[in-house]
C-alpha cells in the first residue's frame, strides 16, 4: 500500500472531526458538548463518573463540561437517590432540540462523506473498519503467549 493505512484512518477522522467542529460551532456547541449530549441521550441518569468513563476522559474534564452545558441549559445534575455523595446527570428539555440538529449535521455529514460510494463499497468500508477495530481491541493468544 502507498499510505500507512493506520495514517490515512487517523486523517480521514482529523478531517471529518473538524468538519463537524464547523458546523457544530454554528450551533453553539464543541464536539466534545455534542458526545456528552449524544452519550446522556442513549444513558440519561449516568453519574458524572460513569459519563466520564463512557466519554473516555478524567473526571474533572467530564465535570467541566457538565458545568458548560448546565449553565447553558442543557442539562441538570440531580443527587443519586442511592449515594448522596454522587450526581446523575441528565438532559433538558431545551437539549432535545439540539441533539436532534446536531444528528441532522451528523448525518449530512456522513452522507457528503460517502458521496460517490456504491452500497457495496459502503458495506465493505463498514466491515473493514468492524474487522480492524475487532482486531485492536481483541487479545490476542500470541500477545498472552509471547
Amino acid at each position: 500500500m502507498s499510505d500507512n493505512v493506520g495514517f490515512l484512518l487517523s486523517d480521514t477522522a482529523r478531517v471529518m472531526r473538524r468538519a463537524f467542529d464547523l458546523r457544530a460551532r454554528a450551533l453553539g456547541v464543541t464536539r466534545a458538548q455534542w458526545r456528552t449530549l449524544l452519550t446522556l441521550s442513549r444513558a440519561e441518569g449516568l453519574t458524572q463518573g460513569a459519563l466520564a468513563d463512557h466519554l473516555e476522559v478524567e473526571p474533572i474534564t467530564a465535570c467541566r463540561m457538565i458545568d458548560r452545558l448546565e449553565e447553558a441549559g442543557h442539562v441538570e445534575r440531580r443527587r443519586d437517590p442511592a449515594d448522596r455523595r454522587a450526581w446523575n446527570i441528565y438532559l433538558t428539555g431545551r437539549s432535545r432540540p439540539l441533539i436532534a440538529q446536531l444528528t441532522r449535521v451528523a448525518d449530512d455529514l456522513a452522507a457528503a462523506a460517502l458521496d460517490g460510494v456504491s452500497t457495496a463499497e459502503r458495506d465493505a468500508l463498514a466491515a473493514t473498519l468492524s474487522r480492524i477495530r475487532l482486531n485492536l481491541s481483541a487479545p490476542h493468544e500470541e500477545a498472552a503467549h509471547g
